[in-house]
C-alpha cells in the first residue's frame, strides 16, 4: 500500500512541475517595453551641441517642397515671446507640462534658446530654433536630426499662423 502511495505521490509531482514551462513575467515584458521606449525617446544626454552648430548654412533656396504644420501658437506662461518667429523646429509636444519644462531645461543646458509654445488646444511645443525663413528653419531641422540621431527624428516645421 506504502508503494502505491509512494507512486501515485510521485506521478503528481512529476505532473505537476514537469509541465510547468518556465513563462515570461510581466515584470520583465514590462522592463523591456521600457528599455525600448528608453531607446527611441527623443531625449540625448549629449550636452555637447549648442545652437550655432545647428545655425543654417547657405544653402539654395527650395523651400517650397519643405513641408510645414500651421497653428496658432503663443508662448507659454513666463517665455519671451521675441524667440517666437514665423518658422519654428519643434523637436517635443507634450500635454503633461513637467514633461515639457524637462525637455526645454535639458535642451537649454546643451546651450539651445529652448521655448515653449502653447498652441490652442494646450498643447506644448518645445521650440528649440525659430526663423522667419522656412528653407532656415528647414536646415535647422534637418542639423537636428543629423547630430542628436537617432533622438529628434520626428523633429517638424511649424509656421505660426496669425
Amino acid at each position: 500500500m506504502n508503494k502505491i502511495w509512494l507512486m501515485a505521490a510521485t506521478v503528481c509531482f512529476l505532473v505537476a512541475f514537469g509541465s510547468c514551462k518556465p513563462k515570461q513575467s510581466a515584470y520583465k515584458a514590462a522592463y523591456e517595453q521600457a528599455k525600448d521606449k528608453e531607446t527611441s525617446a527623443p531625449v540625448s544626454d549629449d550636452d555637447s551641441y549648442a545652437e550655432e552648430d545647428v545655425a543654417p548654412v547657405s544653402k539654395p533656396r527650395t523651400s517650397s517642397n519643405v513641408s510645414t504644420r500651421s497653428e496658432r501658437i503663443n508662448v507659454a506662461d513666463g517665455e519671451d515671446a521675441s524667440r517666437l518667429k514665423r518658422f519654428s523646429v519643434v523637436i517635443g509636444s507634450f500635454k503633461n507640462k513637467t514633461n515639457a519644462y524637462s525637455l526645454k531645461e535639458r535642451m537649454q543646458n546643451a546651450g539651445y534658446h529652448a521655448v515653449l509654445g502653447e498652441n490652442e488646444s494646450g498643447m506644448l511645443r518645445v521650440i528649440v530654433s525659430s526663423f522667419d525663413d522656412k528653407a532656415d528653419a528647414a536646415a535647422s531641422r534637418d542639423a537636428i536630426k543629423a547630430k542628436y540621431a537617432p533622438n529628434f527624428q520626428d523633429a517638424w516645421i511649424l509656421e505660426k499662423a496669425y
